[in-house]
């Protein structure tokens, strides 16, 4: 699965030389995050929402995406509100996309896999 694969990547820093990620190379690296979650804004940032069954739920996965963001030094952007998690994220460095954006966003779909959290569906 490409998902996984992107996961296991090192995130590495860009520097300011560095140019933000444009067209086919943004969609190569957009079509490997689970794009039920992922949108790539503008071609500037990401924008993920993470559905939750509660509150609880949520705050957890905000906490374990902030140890995530901790250990590689990378912060997004986290809003927890009842039942979901928005996640904004970009390289401030070059104000825009790099690489090691999509694979934090990787990283937090598994996160999210592996925490069992998507909601039932109660149709």
């Amino acid at each position: 699965m490409a998902e996984a694969e992107l996961a296991e990547r090192e995130c590495e820093a860009c520097t300011s030389d560095d140019d933000p990620l444009q067209g086919e190379e943004l969609d190569e690296l957009h079509e490997r995050v689970n794009q039920d979650v992922w949108d790539v804004v503008d071609e500037h940032h990401l924008e993920g929402t993470y559905a939750f069954e509660d509150f609880g739920d949520a705050l957890e996965f905000a906490y374990e995406v902030g140890e995530l963001a901790e250990e590689e030094w990378h912060h997004p952007d986290i809003h927890l509100s009842w039942g979901e998690v928005v996640v904004e994220m970009w390289t401030h460095k070059i104000d825009g996309l790099f690489e090691t954006d999509f694979v934090m966003a990787a990283r937090m779909d598994r996160i999210y896999d592996e925490g069992d959290y998507e909601p039932d569906d109660e149709e």
